[in-house]
């Protein structure tokens, strides 16, 4: 996920993770703005810093790469307006061979991830796992982000990738 980082309470946060090199969580948002109040969903994901830069409008660039689910417990404000919240780390899918039917949706990832570039060339690439091949398509895909948030609380593999299926059927018989 790229980021760009301009404001000091997210500067300050994207420091802190990088000297102690720790995550920081993503939550979608509920109700509200990025900028103001707002409330999220309670489950996120863990996401590392595995890359930065300084654009040339000065603006900080980060890559996240997301690590592991979780689920918010409680959560505060700090004065700076960064959420600070508890949580509780949800348990790693197993990994799932790729059933027959949708081995067609590895060579349609492939290329998207090739065509993404830098964004993936470093990423292992796991097409035969299920669960590793339905989360990249919900990364890449235009779906709804209440959608995406139902597919990532559920942890279901076989439940994503029907609905990729579904998606990209509906695209090629509107083409």
């Amino acid at each position: 996920m790229p980021l760009r980082i301009f404001e000091p309470r997210y500067l300050d946060m994207v420091s802190r993770c990088m000297k102690a090199d720790s995550p920081f969580g993503v939550l979608l948002i509920r109700d509200g703005d990025e900028t103001g109040m707002a409330t999220t969903y309670n489950v996120g994901t863990l996401a590392r810093i595995s890359d930065w830069y300084l654009g040339s409008d000065g603006i900080l660039g980060v890559t996240a790469t997301g690590e592991q689910r979780f689920r918010m417990t409680a959560c505060e404000r700090q004065h700076d307006g960064l959420n600070i919240g508890e949580i509780e780390l949800l348990e790693v899918e197993e990994t799932m061979p790729l059933p027959e039917q949708y081995r067609p949706l590895q060579q349609i990832l492939a290329n998207v991830l090739d065509d993404l570039g830098r964004l993936y060339e470093n990423q292992p690439r796991q097409y035969d796992d299920a669960t590793w091949l339905s989360y990249r398509f919900l990364e890449v895909l235009p779906i709804d982000l209440e959608e995406k948030q139902k597919c990532l609380a559920g942890g279901d593999a076989a439940a994503r990738l029907k609905l990729i299926s579904e998606l990209l059927d509906s695209v090629r018989r509107a083409t």
